[in-house]
Parts: structure tokens; C-alpha cells; sequence
């Protein structure tokens, strides 16, 4: 593992362990160069996925492929400042990540794959669920927001009864 701060190629693990989630393998590397200490995770990945974006011209599909790390940043800009732990929406991109590998395919539409981040946010936080929806959805107008918001309600009170 190539140093971080130096580019050095010999770095030390130092400690490993599962994180809490079990989805990882959390290990504390230190650089033979410049004695510099730093964090690694190591994930399962049970294939390579590609995200097919679809084009506004009308061209076809870009192929795009699958990261984890701007999903979680995603998904963590739409639960900012909601007081939802950082554990949590790793175990929803962990959760998303896991059903994208496991079914099978090596190509999934954006389309889909927003479609399975609002279903976790709806169970997560309301407002991050209305967050993330606004931006994927395209929200240009208030009565956009306000029409969204009123089925999120309706489907609360559905749910409630």
C-alpha cells in the first residue's frame, strides 16, 4: 500500500479488525518512509459493477463505473445536519452495495440505483428522504417540493394507522 503523505511503497500494518458493521476490515498502516500512521478499509467486492447514466440528448447511456465513495458522500450530504450517525449511512450504502453485487448483473441503470437510495432514506430520516429525492428528481419549482412532500405525509399516515 503506497504511502499517502510520501508515495513510499512499503507500508506496515500495524492493527486490523472487523469494523463495527462487519462489512470491512478496518487496519492501521505505518509508512517505512516517513513513520506516518494512517487508516485502510478493506471491502468485499463480489464483482465490478458499471452505472448506467442515462444522457439527456437522448444519445444512449454513459457507463459510469460504481463508487462507493460518491454514493456514501451522496447520501451523506442529504442527511447533513439530520443527527443521523455516520454508522448508519454506511450500513445503507453497505445495504445498496450489497444488493447491487448480489443481483446478478454487472450494469445497473442510475435510475435504479436512486430509486434504492430513496427507499433506505425513507426509512432513515423523512427530510434527507425529500433531500435526495429533490436533486435526483429534479426538483425546479416549490409546488415540485410541495407536491413530493405532501405523498411522503400521506404515506406516513397510511403507515401509521
Amino acid at each position: 500500500m503506497r504511502c499517502p503523505f510520501c508515495a513510499h511503497d512499503d507500508t506496515q500494518v500495524k492493527d486490523s479488525r472487523p469494523t463495527e458493521d462487519n462489512t470491512s476490515i478496518r487496519r492501521r498502516r505505518q509508512c517505512g518512509g516517513c513513520g506516518a500512521r494512517f487508516t485502510t478499509f478493506e471491502r468485499v467486492q463480489l464483482r465490478e459493477i458499471t452505472i448506467l447514466k442515462s444522457d439527456e440528448d437522448g444519445e444512449g447511456a454513459r457507463r459510469e463505473a460504481f463508487d462507493r465513495a460518491k454514493l456514501e458522500k451522496s447520501v451523506a450530504l442529504a442527511c447533513r445536519k439530520r443527527g443521523v450517525e455516520q454508522e448508519r449511512i454506511a450500513q445503507l450504502v453497505s445495504g445498496i452495495q450489497r444488493q447491487v453485487e448480489t443481483a446478478g448483473e454487472n450494469e445497473i441503470p442510475s435510475a435504479r440505483l436512486g430509486e434504492m437510495v430513496m427507499d433506505g432514506l425513507k426509512q432513515l430520516d423523512t427530510v434527507a428522504y425529500i433531500r435526495f429525492a429533490s436533486v435526483y428528481r429534479d426538483f425546479s419549482e416549490a409546488r415540485d417540493f410541495e407536491e413530493f412532500a405532501s405523498t411522503v405525509q400521506e404515506a406516513a399516515a397510511k403507515n401509521s394507522d
